[in-house]
Order: structure tokens, then C-alpha cells, then sequence
């Protein structure tokens, strides 16, 4: 039975992948600073440390105290506006506390690592589905920070290391009893629901004068459980010696407008929206060509529609508890 630690693993993809793992046979170690995390989205049998990668010391005395296999970093900051006004915080967090994580993996002999990565490496892409093969100009420093990360981890195999890279798109939906719970709240689909569910008094959008078919943006949703699934693989695919990064999505787009829509039928609200001027930085069009990571039989089994219930069930028990 392989041991898997997983940082940031009490957050909201990282507590998915979690209960997977445990269903899929694998001993679960997680490290989780808790900043972000929620201790109670843990299966009971994840051993838990409550640490900061930036305590290299005490990471490296984890690895000491565990036979670990492979590692899955989900630890970093993800808010990409953010990013912009604290940039120096995103790099500590993002690239140098990601460095101890390596060198602890080097110093206790772990070969493996598949690291949460982001469709923020591409930045404004040229040719849509966006291929692997795509230019990497992220247009922020959260985007970044994990491009930096990647060609860190391009460079470990010094060390005798292989890296699988996940690009993955927009997250969303609910399993488990865990959904999405940020403070503050940035994401859409969550923030159209909370206007379902009285915490909001609208959703805004911001800018319908895209060139998309009704003006606003479009992006790829894909399920977390999905998600957690495709880290589950990628483990698989690191055990036969393939390495690389590859894009995690759905291959579809759907746009403000649509997933707002969406969220209407499903909740039977008519939740309101604010027509708002554009955001600087958001691409009219961000969707994932995913066929090279399918290749190595995984698929998305969730529909937009399945990922917005699963996100109003729970909103809707939490709302009642």
C-alpha cells in the first residue's frame, strides 16, 4: 500500500483528492498550514500535520518520521488578483516554501511529485482549446509563480525525480459533504449561489462586450471529483515512468451568462445580476484541450449541470445547519 503525502490537503481540491485517496487504498499524510484549510474535510484516517512549508526543519523531520512514496502539492496561494498587489507574498508561498518541499523530498529519497498547476501559466492564449504546447505568458504573478514552479520541477530530475504537472482550468462542484469555501469568496459559480441563497443581493458581471457569442466570458468547468480522479491517475502514470504536464478540463466552454442561467433553473431563484464594465487581465475565452492526458484513459464524467447541483446541494445544507 503506497503512502501518499499531500500538502494543502485540507483545502478545497486537496480534501477531494483526500477521500479518494483513502478509497483507492493509499495511506493519506497530509501537511496544511490551515490558513486556508478546513481540518474537519479530512477523512478520519489522514495522518495530519499542521505545519508551514516555510519550516523546512520540520517538514524534513515528516519525511524522517514516514516511509512516503509520492507527494501531491496542492499547497499555494491561487487568487490571482491578489497576486498583483502582494506579489512577494505569492512568490514565498508559491515558489521558495515549494523549494523546501523539494529538498526535503531530495534529502529523504522521494522520486515522485504531481504538482497542482494552473491554466494562469498561459496567459492570454492565441489558439483556442488551448493545447499543452501553447505559449506560456501568464498575465500575473500567481500565474507566475506555478510556471516558475514547473521549470523548478523540470530541473529535480537532477535529483533523480519525475514530475507530473497538472494545468487545470476552473474547479467547481461538491462530493463528499466538501465544497467551496473561501473567505473572501472570488469564484462564480459559488457567488451566484450565495445570491440563492439570500448572503448576496446579486451576482455581477464584469464586462458583456466580449467577443463570445453573448458577450461574456467563457471558461471550462470541471468537477472536482474529476479533478481529484486526475490526480489519482497521474500518480498511476508516475509509478510506469511517464512524466510531463498536461491539461485537466472539459473541453467545453460555457459562458457568465450561461452558468448564470444554469444556476436559475437549478435553484429555482431568480437570482439578479449586475451588468459591470470588463476586469483588466480576463481572456474572453480560457477552454482546455485535454486529449493528451485522456490518452492515458481518464475522462470528465461530469456535465455543467452536474457540477452546479452538487455545488447547490451543499450550499443549500449548509444554509440549513
Amino acid at each position: 500500500m503506497q503512502t501518499v503525502l499531500v500538502t494543502g490537503g485540507a483545502g478545497y481540491i486537496g480534501s477531494h483528492t483526500c477521500h479518494m485517496l483513502i478509497e483507492n487504498g493509499y495511506n493519506v499524510i497530509v501537511i496544511d498550514s490551515l490558513e486556508n484549510g478546513h481540518r474537519e474535510h479530512l477523512p478520519e484516517q489522514v495522518r495530519f500535520y499542521k505545519e508551514d512549508l516555510n519550516n523546512f526543519e520540520k517538514i524534513n523531520t515528516i519525511f524522517e518520521g514516514n516511509e512516503i512514496d509520492a507527494v501531491i502539492h496542492f499547497a499555494g496561494y491561487i487568487e490571482a488578483g491578489e497576486s498583483m498587489q502582494d506579489p512577494i507574498k505569492f512568490f514565498q508561498n508559491n515558489v521558495s516554501n515549494s523549494i523546501n518541499l523539494i529538498k526535503a523530498m531530495k534529502n529523504n529519497n522521494v522520486r515522485n511529485i504531481v504538482f497542482s498547476s494552473s491554466a494562469g501559466v498561459y496567459g492570454q492564449p492565441e489558439e483556442m482549446p488551448i493545447k499543452e504546447t501553447a505559449k506560456k505568458k501568464p498575465t500575473n504573478y500567481y500565474g507566475l509563480t506555478k510556471l516558475m514552479f514547473e521549470q523548478i520541477l523540470d530541473s529535480a530530475k537532477v535529483y533523480n525525480m519525475q514530475s507530473i504537472c497538472l494545468r487545470y482550468f476552473n474547479a467547481a462542484g461538491a462530493g463528499y459533504n466538501i465544497g467551496e469555501k473561501h473567505n473572501p469568496e472570488t469564484h462564480l459559480i459559488p457567488l451566484i449561489l450565495q445570491v440563492a441563497t439570500g448572503e448576496r443581493n446579486n451576482i455581477k458581471i464584469f464586462g458583456t462586450d466580449y467577443p463570445t457569442p453573448d458577450g461574456t466570458c467563457i471558461r471550462d468547468y470541471i468537477h472536482v471529483l474529476d479533478l481529484a480522479k486526475a490526480h489519482i491517475k497521474a500518480l498511476h502514470l508516475l509509478d510506469r515512468n511517464i512524466k510531463g504536464k498536461f491539461n485537466v478540463g472539459t473541453g467545453k466552454g460555457n459562458s457568465v451568462k450561461e452558468i448564470i442561467n444554469i444556476c436559475r433553473e437549478v435553484t429555482q431563484h431568480t437570482i439578479p445580476a449586475e451588468e459591470c464594465p470588463r476586469r483588466e487581465g480576463d481572456p474572453p475565452e480560457l477552454v482546455a484541450d485535454s486529449n493528451k492526458f485522456k490518452e492515458f484513459d481518464w475522462q470528465p464524467e461530469h456535465s455543467i449541470r452536474d457540477i452546479i447541483q452538487s455545488a447547490w446541494d451543499w450550499h443549500s445544507l449548509q444554509k440549513q445547519t
